[in-house]
């Protein structure tokens, strides 16, 4: 699954001198961080030209200067068919990847925008939001290398005696973990109650996915900017890949739509859903057999509790409770989730 927001480690001041030397954008006046995302650094930059986005590409997994062109590449030519996007700017020697002392940056136009999660959404922005990835998947498939998605296959789903046996690997960090709190404790109640219904649905595991294409990767309400009732920009493409197209739809939603209180607004994910359909040109067959993948999934996850307890990294623990409480309710409720993404 996809994080959220939550705030990044404190990160070092970029090289505003030796970076803007490379463009046409004048000389740096305010450069603050912006307190997004848990794979790379992002800063919000005012120069004598002009606001701006700068990003340092920190990830060891998703730095690769290629693969950054990549992201650059695919979103110009986004761009070119409509789709909103933020691609970087040329640097003087027409390079979109500036590398200073081994770290890779780039510098985009800064969006004027705010993020919106999906119970703010009507029934007709929803829609719109689900046309909007269609768009993103369908214009994906026009201009990325379709020899990549050829040779590419979705992966194994995940074993339920592995998830067993790291179900128990956490109780005893929980049991072990001093002085014990209240994340302890909600902690210990889940795994326990995640024990029993991966015992009561182990033979409910999938095959491997269906159709792969490329797609965004992460696409979440921190990766949405909204100017007014309308989508500004889609950002962050860290994450572009080859994957099971509907699978990243399917878990957009469960991010979206999700409420505190660990439910799925169906109403508005039926509306997502449908417009969804329209513009990927998905089957409702399709997204049955990735509704029951990303169930399978969530159900079998314990990224959440696996950084609290073995990085020691709490910056996703406020998304434990609603995110833990969903998978118990989607199992419960099964059937009307799956009717919601194909009727």
């Amino acid at each position: 699954m996809s994080p959220l927001r939550v705030p990044p480690p404190v990160p070092c001041a970029p090289p505003l001198g030796a970076l803007l030397r490379r463009y046409a954008a004048g000389s740096a006046v305010t450069c603050e961080p912006v307190d997004e995302g848990l794979l790379n650094r992002g800063y919000r930059l005012r120069t004598t030209h002009g606001r701006y986005f700068l990003k340092h590409h920190f990830d060891p997994e998703t730095a690769d200067p290629a693969a950054i062109v990549r992201q650059h590449r695919a979103t110009r030519r986004l761009a070119d068919l409509g789709v909103p996007v933020a691609p970087p700017l040329p640097a003087r020697d027409g390079r979109t990847v500036a590398v200073v002392d081994g770290h890779a940056y780039a510098l985009h136009p800064w969006i004027d925008g705010r993020h919106r999660h999906g119970g703010q959404l009507t029934p007709g922005q929803c829609a719109r939001l689900g046309a909007l990835l269609g768009a993103v998947h369908a214009g994906l498939e026009r201009v990325m290398p379709a020899h990549v998605r050829t040779h590419s296959a979705p992966a194994e789903s995940a074993d339920p005696a592995d998830t067993l046996t790291l179900i128990d690997e956490l109780l005893g960090r929980v049991r072990r973990h001093r002085p014990a709190d209240s994340f302890d404790t909600l902690a210990r109640r889940r795994l326990l109650e995640r024990r029993t219904l991966l015992e009561r649905h182990a033979g409910r595991r999938p095959p491997r996915g269906g159709a792969v294409g490329w797609v965004h990767g992460d696409f979440h309400p921190f990766n949405v900017l909204y100017r007014g009732g309308a989508p500004a920009a889609i950002v962050d493409w860290d994450r572009l890949g080859v994957q099971p197209r509907a699978e990243e739809a399917v878990r957009a939603a469960a991010i979206f739509f999700v409420r505190p209180s660990g439910t799925l607004d169906l109403p508005r994910v039926r509306s997502y859903a449908r417009a969804y359909r329209r513009g990927a040109g998905a089957t409702p067959a399709q997204l049955a057999a990735a509704v029951h993948r990303v169930w399978w999934e969530r159900l079998n996850d314990f990224w959440m509790l696996r950084w609290h307890y073995e990085r020691d990294d709490t910056r996703t623990d406020s998304q434990f409770p609603a995110t833990a409480a969903l998978v118990v309710w989607w199992s419960r409720e099964y059937y009307a989730v799956r009717a919601a993404f194909t009727g």
